[in-house]
């Protein structure tokens, strides 16, 4: 490390670096081809950021490029980037899809040192002539897992073959996949592996846990979280419609919430995220492409709304809390079904998932004794009820008996009369035949 990074290393607090920071910083110096994989949260942007640095020189074209696979990433890697390369005054730029492209054409024209992009915008940049990539030194494939693989693979050869044959490059990953294993004979080059994982020890404790719930009481039971006192989670949906469907349904219950998509303006994922990160908000509801290597500080829990179905998937997922030493929390959503699939789809990894319960607005290990029932409460409350009942088809001074439970008997008043009403039914019949009667002995006697 060059002494002025080492004198701001320390200036930011940091100790000693880290495994994959000192198992990467000789071979990337030295301009040879690297796999670093190494657990989320370990570092690895300052790993190829310190040792690749240095080699730059100042307004000589674009010498580095970063591929990230979302505009997250690469917003929170240029932060980082740029914060080391002013201390050599290099300039640093980002260009990723949902930001002005007229602006980003314009910065071009400055010739900035250091990129950190998106494939498809840098492509297209690329195909427009508004990018060059002539100059290039080093282009590092960052989240190279989920990078190399369908229809981005053919986008990133794209770039790569738009770079000088000499160009260095770099391939960091938090898992190791299939892809991986066939980066000589995709690239054509020699690559040297550093794999830290069994050797990094930066992540906090993070429990695992499980909640056995049903899909249709899981928005209800984000609501009763929301009550726990400093809680904060990240939540993982892995369809967007039910992502959707459960901020609206946040939303009317007035609970503090935002959503990080595919599908939104960048202004308003960094909108989103800004305050996620700076505590104004419960939740942030999110995809695995959308919230791919984001760092977010003390996170204190994720939450899989929806169970993934890929352990890798589990492995990024949980690796947004518990980074840099802090403890975290994971909770798993799902029914007894759900949950037996997670424990054998996580059957080759160390973690261990116990169950979890929510109680009297806390998270906690032991399943919560169910009370009695209050069966006197419950019968002051039907009298309560038929205090309030009205019988439209009854007089007004007509009421209701209240007893140990409603009655639809009704109850005469006091001062009404109790004497049965006598029945009036064809006497102007009967009086009638009498004055025919009558008639007719007037008329005999005449």
């Amino acid at each position: 490390m060059i002494d002025i990074f080492e004198q701001h290393f320390k200036e930011r607090g940091f100790k000693e670096p880290t495994a994959i920071q000192t198992a990467v910083y000789d071979a990337l110096a030295d301009n040879k081809t690297v796999l670093g994989i190494a657990p989320t949260g370990s570092g690895k942007t300052i790993a190829f950021t310190l040792p690749i640095l240095p080699k730059v020189k100042g307004q000589q074209g674009t010498q580095v490029l970063v591929l990230s696979p979302s505009q997250e990433l690469a917003v929170q890697t240029t932060k980082v980037m740029r914060e080391w390369a002013q201390l050599l005054n290099l300039k640093v730029m980002s260009l990723t899809g949902g930001a002005n492209m007229r602006r980003q054409i314009d910065k071009l024209k400055t010739h900035p040192e250091i990129l950190i992009g998106t494939p498809g915008r840098v492509l297209h940049l690329l195909q427009t002539k508004h990018l060059k990539l002539n100059t290039l030194q080093t282009l590092i494939i960052d989240e190279a897992d989920d990078m190399l693989q369908d229809d981005t693979l053919a986008v990133i050869e794209d770039i790569e073959r738009a770079t000088p044959i000499t160009t260095q490059l770099g391939f960091f990953s938090a898992t190791k996949t299939e892809a991986l294993d066939g980066l000589s004979y995709m690239f054509g080059r020699d690559v040297v592996e550093y794999d830290v994982r069994n050797e990094d020890h930066s992540q906090g404790i993070v429990r695992h846990g499980q909640m056995q719930i049903s899909g249709k009481q899981r928005g209800e039971m984000l609501r009763r979280f929301s009550h726990i006192k400093d809680f904060r989670a990240l939540v993982f949906f892995n369809q967007t419609k039910t992502l959707t469907h459960v901020a609206s349904q946040l939303k009317h219950d007035h609970v503090s919430a935002a959503v990080l998509g595919g599908q939104q303006r960048q202004t308003e994922r960094e909108k989103a995220l800004r305050m996620f990160r700076n505590r104004q908000l419960k939740f942030l509801l999110t995809t695995d492409v959308a919230a791919r290597g984001l760092d977010i500080v003390k996170l204190p829990a994720v939450i899989n709304f929806d169970l993934p179905t890929q352990a890798v998937t589990y492995v990024h997922r949980v690796g947004r809390t518990g980074r840099q030493g802090e403890p975290g929390l994971v909770i798993n959503f799902g029914d007894d079904h759900d949950l037996r699939d997670l424990k054998k789809l996580l059957a080759d990894e160390s973690y261990e998932l116990k169950p979890i319960y929510f109680a009297h607005n806390q998270l906690v290990d032991e399943r919560p004794q169910k009370e009695e029932k209050q069966t006197t409460g419950h019968v002051e409350n039907v009298q309560e009820k038929a205090h309030r009942v009205v019988r439209k088809s009854q007089l007004s001074d007509e009421h209701i008996t209240v007893g140990k439970s409603v009655s639809r008997t009704i109850d005469v008043a006091k001062d009404q009369p109790t004497k049965a009403k006598r029945h009036k039914k064809n006497r102007h019949i009967k009086n009638k035949g009498m004055r025919l009667k009558r008639r007719h002995q007037a008329e005999e006697e005449q």
